[in-house]
């Protein structure tokens, strides 16, 4: 049997062993009757439990069979290669190899791979040197799982010449240094970094990585949770010795292909992360719950900004934002921009009494619904509604700030978002054309977004006038609403992945005195353009094309942007064609958009 046969029989063995029972049975006569216990040992201490007989005699098959097992392993490990074993090598810092590495990665094996996955495969078998790979993003964007996936992917030689460091709270660059000598001198080309930014020095450090260990040869990945500090260290250290990965996106094509889960409703429910209920991954998903969105936003976002700050310059690069980040209200920032639809990051956005877009644009949408109009939500008690989505959302307002939000506040926020990958910004044109710019904030995370529509809701069904509607009316009302900010959702997404898409070309959003176009995308060097309706219906409705038809609109923008030659309408529902309007899916085209 060849080597890499018997390793992968032994994981087989090894997964079996694990859901087997551990010890061992034993019997005891007391008073006359006879008792049985399972014993085994446990971090060296030896445990007992005591079993009645019909579970001793359904343990005891497994028991045997896990006997049986480990004698199987024994025998397959005397046939491996001799040679030093990983315990017989001492480590500064959590250095996993051999078996134990094959095991550790083995949890992906059956992980479908992001589209990234090839330039970590180009970089680990080039001719490279001097540079060292990083793969940048927030929390739960795939990084150590595409890791794991370059190691299982190795052949037999390389694997055996592969390493990953996990770091841990406490380690440095010192200790780095000692072990990827060591790795060095023992053969070990392929090292995987784990966490490298908990390191405090790695940052003023970083270029050990590139200056020394890339240049003698070693291919080196890097990953952290603390995506900013990459940024910083490139920066500061690395320069131009860097291939930068950045995993924060996950267009829709790849949310559906790597997790296995249709529809543009579950992205924006799910999107931003590898989060659960894909058939292929196994996380939990961060935007489940107003709290779990909370901790995340914290943990990813915030505390990335602050930590990479603190461990930057000696903490000098704070700027503005120090006292923000000293009297705790970062957070309380980063959430007010981020529940804002339209994600405008102008000084208001940040020091205004909190008001809730989502709810002054709902009542809107319901006064106009064509099937039944209501005006429930001008009567509501609108101070106690506002009220509790602040609670919920817990944003501070104006009078609550211990630090006054500056303008200058809000720049460097922005400035870390989009560095983050978090936000990008779209131009907004209008007809006719003027000299002042206008941008939206696009937000690359939906399901966070999506989160804190939920508790919009929540705020809502908790006021007096609306409780008192009769439950169908509520119901109705309330699927309107959600139904409303799943639609300009939608419209942020598509906007934010035709701009990514399409480097060459502009993408922006184009207003007239009445009325607008959802997406104009312009190719300045043919003169043409392709204007876009972007609807969450599942309908055709001639309402939804209305402003592609009107001769004035489309007369203006041939004059501005050159020949219109594609007029489309995006919706939920199939492809067709209404006249020369061409109605295209909205998941197909997002699919399309590789």
């Amino acid at each position: 049997m060849k080597e890499e046969e018997i390793r992968e029989e032994l994981l087989d063995l090894e997964a079996k062993i694990a859901k087997l029972p551990k010890g061992y049975i034993s019997k005891k006569c007391i008073r006359g009757k006879i008792k049985y216990y399972l014993q085994w040992v446990e971090e060296g201490e030896k445990k007992s439990k005591y079993i009645d007989e019909n579970l001793m005699k359904s343990l005891l098959p497994l028991i045997e069979e896990r006997r049986t097992l480990q004698e199987k392993v024994k025998k397959l490990k005397n046939q491996l290669p001799q040679g030093k074993r990983e315990n017989d090598l001492s480590f500064k810092t959590n250095v996993i190899i051999k078996d134990q590495l094959r095991l550790f990665a083995n949890s992906v094996k059956l992980y479908k791979k992001r589209d990234c996955f090839k330039q970590i495969q180009d970089y680990l078998y080039s001719d490279i040197q001097d540079k060292v790979l990083i793969l940048y993003g927030l929390r739960r964007t795939g990084k150590t799982t595409l890791m794991k996936q370059a190691i299982l992917s190795m052949s037999s030689s390389d694997f055996e010449r592969c390493a990953y460091i996990d770091i841990r709270n406490g380690n440095n660059l010192t200790q780095m240094n000692e072990d990827l000598k060591k790795l060095l001198n023992l053969g070990y080309k392929y090292i995987f970094i784990d966490e490298v930014t908990r390191m405090d020095d790695f940052i003023e450090g970083a270029a050990l990585f590139s200056d020394v260990f890339a240049s003698c040869n070693m291919k080196i990945i890097l990953t952290g949770t603390d995506s900013l500090g990459f940024m910083f260290a490139q920066d500061e250290q690395l320069y131009d010795r860097t291939i930068l990965i950045h995993t924060t996106f996950i267009p829709y094509h790849e949310f559906e292909k790597v997790l296995g889960i249709k529809g543009i409703d579950e992205y924006i429910r799910l999107g931003g992360t590898m989060s659960l209920g894909g058939i292929h991954y196994n996380y939990s998903n961060p935007f489940d719950s107003k709290k779990s969105t909370d901790e995340y936003i914290d943990s990813a976002i915030a505390k990335n900004i602050q930590h990479s700050l603190k461990c930057y310059q000696y903490e000098e690069h704070f700027r503005a934002l120090k006292d923000l980040y000293e009297h705790d209200e970062l957070t309380s920032s980063v959430n007010r921009i981020i529940e804002d639809m339209n994600h405008r990051f102008a000084l208001e956005v940040l020091t205004r009494d909190f008001i809730s877009h989502d709810l002054g644009i709902s009542a809107k949408n319901l006064r106009s619904d064509k099937l039944n109009p209501t005006d429930v939500l001008d009567h509501i008690n609108k101070e106690e509604v506002t009220k509790r989505i602040k609670k919920s959302l817990e944003i501070k307002n104006k009078d609550e700030q211990i630090v006054p939000l500056l303008k200058i506040h809000q720049e460097e926020i922005k400035e870390y978002l989009d560095l983050l990958d978090l936000t990008l910004d779209l131009e907004i044109k209008s007809i006719p054309i003027s000299s002042k710019l206008q941008y939206r904030t696009l937000f690359s995370q939906p399901g966070m977004r999506y989160a804190q529509a939920k508790a919009l809701i929540q705020a809502l069904m908790q006021d007096e006038l609306f409780m008192n509607i009769p439950i169908k009316e509520r119901t109705r009302i309330k699927d309107r609403i959600l139904d409303g900010i799943q639609g300009r959702m939608i419209e942020d997404i598509i906007l934010l992945e035709t701009k990514i898409a399409k480097p060459t070309k502009e993408v922006l959003k184009l207003q007239f005195a009445v009325g607008e176009f959802d997406m104009v995308i312009l190719d300045s060097s043919f003169q043409t353009c392709e204007v876009y309706e972007i609807k969450h219906s599942k309908e055709v409705d001639e309402k939804q094309y209305k402003n592609l038809i009107d001769e004035k609109k489309c007369k203006d923008v041939e004059f501005y942007f050159g020949k219109i030659i594609k007029k489309c309408v995006l919706y939920r529902g199939n492809d067709t064609f209404i006249g020369k309007i061409e109605y295209k899916n909205i998941e197909e085209y997002l699919c399309e958009l590789i």
